[in-house]
């Protein structure tokens, strides 16, 4: 380690870790200890007696600095070329906007909205003016900046001029003056040159790069590129007329020769390279490969590759880092990388690009975004895209009041932080490494052996990749968002809160029968947000830098945007592909019922997938997310084929099934009511667990059921947490299971049962759920309870909030406003003069203390 480097740390460094502001009344309730499990204490997500937040994936955060509040998702920061001046960029659900702040105190100077963002932030080489990505509105906004202060917003086209006299435009430049051959593009990445005469952008949809003459404020030069290329990140190298330029979509660094406006060459990278950096001479480019744990680096003046630097905190460490933000120290001999998905910065010694050295890791807080070094060296900045702490949503998207105090909606629910890290010293960087260790639930021993305490003797679930089970067949079926305590929150026997539950078991007799004839499961979390993530954690345990940076704009209304996920986008795919990857890879013969599978135009033609794993193995007659399309028949189909296999006395060892009508179509007339959708879900479920526990294949088989997210309901615990279900003879019987699962646990579990390899670092990581399993089975087959409301109950033309509902888009699964549709939800279900309870905030408050580790000795 170079001594100028780690001279410059000399104050302390602040953690943000008390526990003496959180109320009691802000801890989730416990249940009796007779209800859950006696060995263990119950771990619920939330702050930890060490100061550290568990997530509810089981990883933990214990963020290093002072903690400064930004808005939802921030995804960049920008330091003023001259002055104490940072600007952050915010590209989440809600409003869009750039904020900055004092570099010294980390201060809100001043704020202003954009319509859209989906990425680029720079200022000019004056720092006079800030350029940010309008997104997929197709252009870039110029501020002019003065003392912190951002104004006179000027907006320039990527893709033709703004019509004579329109000054102003933020809506996108009609299609009719871009060009009929012009695709759909949105702004990432940004490079003024430093005589402030051009800007170059990255248009990553549109796959090209634009120059844009900042003196006519029209585009001047459009460089195609590759078809799925998807342009993000860029570096501008003017001494040898370059520019370097990541492609997302191709794993590939084109160069641009700037003055012929053309591709002169092509770097092989790793998955998702987006953020670049260049070294000051232009001697060495470094590229975060999201997609991998690596950052690649390139001797850029001759053109050719000198090392790839992993980023894991372990060496056998399957994917799942998401390294996605890169800064080097003023003398350019440490490289700091963001690590996005396991919550941390990663240092190398980097004095030697060729051979570099790591330092250790510094604990970052949830989802960081962006890492950037002051440029005097003294302090570390660390933009935390989520925050520091996962949250309750009891005022969550609980409908019921239509305008209500607090709308805490998981799309929106966590705020983001910027840490404010003083330049480690070498001792504080062996402490940090240490939290970082402490917070990381992945097994040093690899992946093949389970996280965790080791397998009760017998258990069926083993603890090693390979090892043998008696259960053969995996039945992993996938519903449609909704949380615990919508559903069991009226169950004694788990820690639920009545007043939420909206479902109860009048509505879902069959799983409440379920949870309490086999296992019922009160400490489980999704591992995704919304949909769009969600049936990627579901199904692949963890979502690309793509997906996740997509999403938000989807969900929040624009059209444009396209839903980044289930196979859509070969951008989506993690690169430890999905479940069903995983079992071809070993042999293990499978099957998709719904998921991942386009519908046919009517329920009559077949369905298709553009998933190469799945074609030849999903079913073509299985109805997918079509909310006009009853559960109960996608049963019977399922039941049908239940009956081949017998027949053939072969079934797919692992089988993924899609129940999706949970979802419900709000109060639209002619649609099923709320009730009756949730009622024929459960029944289905109930026929498909009755026919398959009466079925030859019972006695080796394990149902699993979970919620692809939890996003459309209100919990008293975590926004996360949701309704799963554990099912076999295996199962320990009339049992309450509080162990602290995610989806990721469930994946595992069925990882473990037919010896597949984990997909990412967060199964690999998972607990498996040894404790809901027994090593006796118990054969009885389970009984199909009819449904107690009337599944065939449709709305009437004055059904409640009957205008909002016909104004939502139901036909993809999520696309509706989510504040609006659980409001008609909640009032359909419970009255239109319904009000809901008084909101319980969990959020955990985390004032500034000094760290022990601050003395610089």
């Amino acid at each position: 380690m170079r001594s100028s480097f780690w001279s410059a740390a000399r104050a302390g460094v602040l953690f943000s870790a008390s526990l003496t502001a959180i109320a009691s009344a802000q801890q989730p309730v416990e249940p009796a200890a007779s209800k859950v499990k006696a060995k263990d204490a119950v771990v619920w997500p939330g702050v930890t007696p060490s100061g550290s937040v568990l997530l509810p994936n089981g990883w933990s955060l214990k963020p290093v600095g002072r903690q400064a509040p930004l808005g939802e998702l921030p995804i960049t920061l920008a330091e003023h070329p001259s002055e104490s001046v940072l600007a952050v960029l915010h590209a989440g659900y809600g409003e869009h906007e750039v904020v900055t702040l004092d570099a010294k105190t980390a201060r809100v100077i001043g704020r202003v909205a954009v319509p859209e963002t989906y990425g680029g932030l720079a200022w000019s080489a004056d720092g006079s003016r800030l350029f940010v990505g309008g997104g997929f509105d197709e252009v870039v906004y110029r501020f002019d900046h003065a003392q912190g202060f951002l104004s006179n917003r000027a907006t320039l086209p990527i893709h033709g001029p703004i019509k004579p006299g329109a000054g102003e435009r933020t809506e996108p430049l009609p299609r009719a003056q871009r060009g009929a051959d012009q695709a759909q593009g949105a702004v990432a990445g940004l490079a003024p040159t430093r005589d402030g005469a051009s800007l170059w952008v990255a248009d990553a949809f549109a796959h090209d790069v634009v120059r844009i003459n900042l003196k006519s404020g029209e585009p001047s030069t459009q460089v195609k590129l590759p078809a799925e290329s998807y342009p993000y990140g860029l570096a501008l190298d003017e001494a040898r007329g370059r520019l370097y330029v990541s492609l997302w979509g191709r794993a590939e660094v084109a160069v641009i020769d700037t003055e012929k406006g053309a591709v002169v060459g092509s770097w092989k990278a790793e998955e998702h390279p987006n953020e670049l950096l260049l070294s000051k001479g232009g001697k060495i480019l470094y590229v975060a490969n999201a997609n991998r744990n690596t950052v690649s680096v390139y001797d850029a003046e001759a053109g050719k590759p000198l090392a790839t630097i992993a980023t894991a905190i372990h060496p056998k460490a399957p994917s799942g880092c998401t390294p996605n933000a890169l800064a080097l120290s003023p003398d350019e001999s440490i490289l700091f990388v963001a690590n996005a998905n396991t919550n941390d910065v990663a240092a190398f010694n980097v004095a030697d690009p060729a051979h570099s050295t790591p330092l250790g890791f510094i604990p970052a807080g949830w989802y960081p975004t962006s890492v950037r070094v002051a440029r005097d060296g003294k302090t570390l900045w660390i933009v935390n895209g989520k925050g520091t702490t996962s949250k309750a949503n009891r005022d969550g998207p609980i409908p019921g009041v239509s305008t209500p105090s607090v709308r805490e909606y998981i799309g929106g629910l966590f705020k983001g932080t910027l840490s404010v890290v003083a330049m480690p010293t070498p001792k504080q960087m062996a402490a940090y490494t240490k939290t970082v260790y402490e917070c990381c639930p992945l097994a040093e021993a690899g992946p093949s052996v389970a996280s965790g305490p080791k397998p009760p003797a017998g258990n069926p679930i083993p603890g090693r990749v390979g090892d043998p089970s008696p259960i053969k067949h995996c039945i992993y079926i996938i519903k449609e968002n909704r949380t615990y305590d919508q559903v069991f929150g009226d169950m004694p026997e788990g820690n639920g809160e009545p007043k939420l539950c909206l479902f109860p078991e009048e509505v879902t007799p069959n799983q409440h029968a379920l949870v309490r004839e086999f296992v019922l499961l009160d400490n489980f979390y999704v591992d995704g947000e919304v949909s769009a993530d969600g049936h990627e954690w579901t199904m692949g345990a963890y979502a690309t830098d793509f997906v996740e940076r997509t999403w938000p704009l989807s969900y929040r209304g624009d059209k444009r945007v396209p839903y980044p996920a289930e196979g859509n986008f070969a951008l989506a795919t993690p690169a430890g592909g999905y479940l069903w990857d995983k079992a071809k890879e070993k042999g293990v013969s499978y099957r998709s019922y719904g998921e991942f599978v386009a519908n046919g135009t009517t329920p009559d033609d077949p369905a298709t997938t553009k998933y190469e794993t799945l074609k030849g193995h999903f079913d073509p007659l299985y109805r997918s997310y079509d909310l006009n399309y009853p559960d109960v028949k996608r049963a019977e189909r399922f039941l049908a084929e239940l009956k081949r296999f017998e027949a053939e006395g072969e079934m797919p060892s692992l089988i993924v099934m899609r129940l999706p009508n949970d979802h419900t179509a709000g109060t639209r007339p002619g649609a099923l009511t709320v009730r009756a959708m949730v009622a024929d879900n459960d029944l289905a479920l109930g026929m498909v667990i009755d026919g398959l526990s009466r079925s030859r294949f019972w006695k080796e088989t394990a149902v699993f059921v979970v919620e692809d997210d939890a996003q459309n309901g209100p919990d008293h615990v975590d926004a996360h947490r949701t309704v799963a279900l554990a099912i076999s003879p295996y199962i320990k019987k009339k049992s309450v299971d509080s162990t602290m699962y995610s989806t990721s646990s469930m994946l595992r579990t069925m990882e473990l049962i037919l010896g597949l390899d984990p997909m990412s670092q967060f199964d690999a990581a998972a607990r498996p759920m040894w404790a809901s399993f027994t090593a006796e089975p118990d054969l009885a087959p389970f009984t199909c309870r009819p449904a107690r409301v009337d599944v065939n109950e449709k709305n009437g033309p004055h059904a409640v909030a009957v205008e909002a509902s016909l104004k939502l888009d139901l036909d993809k699964e999520d696309q509706a406003d989510d504040l609006v549709f659980n409001e008609i939800i909640w009032k359909a279900v419970r009255g239109a003069d319904s009000v809901m309870p008084a909101p319980v905030r969990s959020a955990f408050i985390l004032p500034s203390v000094k760290h022990d580790d601050d003395d610089d000795d």
